[in-house]
C-alpha cells in the first residue's frame, strides 16, 4: 500500500527556516512526479512546488520563489522542501503528494496551473507555524 508520511514541521520565528521531509513507502519514487502543496485556515489548498521525475522541470509559487526548494533523494524514497527565509504568511499544514500519471504535474508545471484535486496519494500533513 503506498504511503507519505511528513516530518519536519513545527514553529519558528519569521526569518527562520524549516526542510519538510516526506518519507514514501509501498512505490518507488523515482517513477512518480512529486509536489508540496499547502493549506491555510480557511483557505483552499495551494500548489507550492511541484517537481517532475522524467526531467527535472520544477514549479514553484510566486509567493515561495526564491526562498523554498524542493527536492527528492530517490535513494531514500524521500522528497523534500526546504524553506528559507518564512514569513507569517507561509504559516500552514504543509502535504506532500505524488503522481505517477506521466502528464498531470508535467502539464501543471508548463502551464503554471496548479490544481491538487488531480493528484493521486497524499500524505497526511504537517503543521507549519510562522511568528513572533
Amino acid at each position: 500500500q503506498l504511503q507519505l508520511v511528513e516530518s519536519g514541521g513545527g514553529s519558528v520565528q519569521p526569518g527562520g527556516s524549516l526542510r519538510l521531509s516526506c518519507a514514501g513507502s509501498g512505490f518507488t519514487l523515482d517513477r512518480y512526479n512529486i509536489g508540496w502543496f499547502r493549506q491555510a485556515p480557511g483557505k483552499e489548498r495551494e500548489g507550492v512546488s511541484l517537481q517532475a521525475t522524467s526531467d527535472g522541470m520544477t514549479y514553484y509559487a510566486d509567493s515561495v520563489k526564491g526562498r523554498f526548494t524542493i527536492s527528492r533523494d530517490n535513494a531514500k524514497n524521500t522528497m523534500y522542501l526546504e524553506m528559507n527565509s518564512l514569513k507569517p504568511e507561509d504559516t500552514a499544514v504543509y502535504y506532500c503528494a505524488a503522481d505517477d500519471h506521466p502528464s498531470t504535474i508535467p502539464i501543471m508545471i508548463r502551464s503554471g496551473i496548479v490544481d491538487y484535486r488531480y493528484l493521486q496519494h497524499w500524505g497526511q500533513g504537517t503543521l507549519v507555524t510562522v511568528s513572533s
